[in-house]
């Protein structure tokens, strides 16, 4: 299987000429490349995790396509004339060559004005953990690779490096990254590796475009 990292939370799974991809929001450039795609997972409503746009696009390459995500994403996307399967955490689906586990089920507090929203992290073939917008553990999970979110107006650095202590991943990159500045996604890139170090694990900084096989 192999990973491509694109802008802010989005992701690209490829694994026997079929892909799979994962939150692709505004921050995002166009996906323009997305025949044999069978699946696109969504971890929560906002806009930085997907839009009627990207959706339309992917679905024009491929058409049977599923979309895939928590009750808000359902009611989100039907008011744009898009049908997305809903998951909850415990669920686990089989998509082509994915396996997918569903975990966690609410964002993180941002605010007590704004309202708290549906989100699942998504687990792929047991290997890939991205948490999506929470700090939700795969609980009895040995995580072989962590998408973990960098900046975000939800959390400071110091609660996603014990973020990544306390899943203790063997490797982790950084994602959620485009609400930083050049030397914000450095600092975090480097609070990130320490944090994944001190489980034995190895920080692979991926950048935009970037290939991981796995």
């Amino acid at each position: 299987m192999r990973l491509t990292k694109f802008e802010h939370a989005a992701l690209l799974l490829e694994q026997s000429g079929k892909k799979l991809f994962v939150d692709p929001g505004v921050f995002t450039t166009p996906i323009t490349e997305a025949a044999e795609t069978v699946a696109v997972v969504i971890t929560h409503e906002h806009q930085d995790h997907w839009t009627p746009e990207q959706l339309n696009r992917i679905l024009d390459a491929s058409p049977d396509a599923r979309l895939i995500g928590p009750e808000g994403v359902v009611t989100a996307a039907a008011e744009a004339g898009l049908t997305v399967e809903q998951v909850q955490p415990g669920d686990a689906l089989e998509v082509g060559p994915f396996r997918l586990r569903f975990f966690g089920g609410r964002h993180a507090v941002i605010h007590s004005s704004i309202p708290v929203v549906d989100n699942v992290g998504v687990l792929i073939n047991e290997v890939l953990y991205y948490p999506g917008d929470s700090f939700a553990v795969p609980e009895g999970v040995a995580v072989d690779l962590l998408a973990a979110p960098a900046g975000a107006p939800w959390l400071k650095i110091g609660e996603a490096m014990d973020y990544v202590l306390e899943v203790a991943p063997r490797r982790a990159f950084g994602t959620h990254e485009m609400v930083l500045s050049v030397a914000g996604k450095n600092m975090a890139a480097d609070r990130l590796a320490w944090a994944t170090e001190q489980g034995g694990g190895e920080y692979v900084a991926l950048q935009p475009g970037d290939t991981l096989d796995l």
